[in-house]
């Protein structure tokens, strides 16, 4: 007779998604595999499909849950600055989620989920630059400040940067680059 654990779980869908998303930051959402996920949650091989249907509906969810996490870590950030800062310590305390948020190939791109989730880290991100003063070109702004934040973010994360961080704090480390870059402004009467 099967016992009980292996057709019923508390919470089947979290366990799922915490298990990929462990195997995501070791090996790479390429490693992911349903039946090796339900057997590290201890259940029969075709329950993670109840919840996902497929490996594209499990990357699918934990992009959304991403976006989801992204938007409520930039939600209320002061300024342009700290949201960059926002957008660092996200990718560095999910790298996972990281991982698969920006690889829309490994998705499903019409998800109505997954848009929602999108669009509310979008406009997060958007929120950003609006109160940036001489900017004439706010979608062009917002674009290299998410450009700034999110290739930090990635040569974070594959240790890229590490030799020349020297070990100094990751988002102070942020703030000296926007610093570097961004603080100087022409004086009245010079061109800009």
């Amino acid at each position: 007779m099967t016992s009980r654990s292996t057709y019923h779980h508390g919470d089947l869908r979290q366990a799922v998604l915490a298990a990929a998303l462990d195997v995501i930051a070791a090996e790479g959402p390429g490693a992911l595999s349903l039946r090796d996920l339900a057997r590290r949650a201890g259940v029969s091989h075709a329950a993670p499909a109840h919840h996902f249907k497929d490996r594209t509906g499990l990357l699918t969810a934990i992009a959304t849950e991403g976006y989801g996490l992204l938007a409520e870590a930039l939600t209320d950030a002061p300024e342009l600055r700290e949201r960059g800062v926002r957008y660092v310590r996200f990718a560095t305390a999910h790298p996972a989620h990281f991982q698969v948020m920006f690889q829309p190939e490994l998705l499903r791109a019409d998800d109505p989920d997954l848009l929602a989730a999108k669009d509310r880290a979008s406009a997060e991100l958007r929120a950003g630059v609006a109160d940036v003063k001489h900017v004439p070109d706010a979608r062009t702004a917002g674009i290299a400040a998410w450009s700034l934040a999110h290739g930090f973010a990635t040569l974070l994360l594959t240790h890229n940067v590490d030799a020349a961080m020297g070990g100094r704090d990751p988002e102070e480390y942020f703030r000296s680059l926007t610093g570097l870059l961004f603080s100087a402004q022409p004086a009245t009467g010079e061109r800009e």
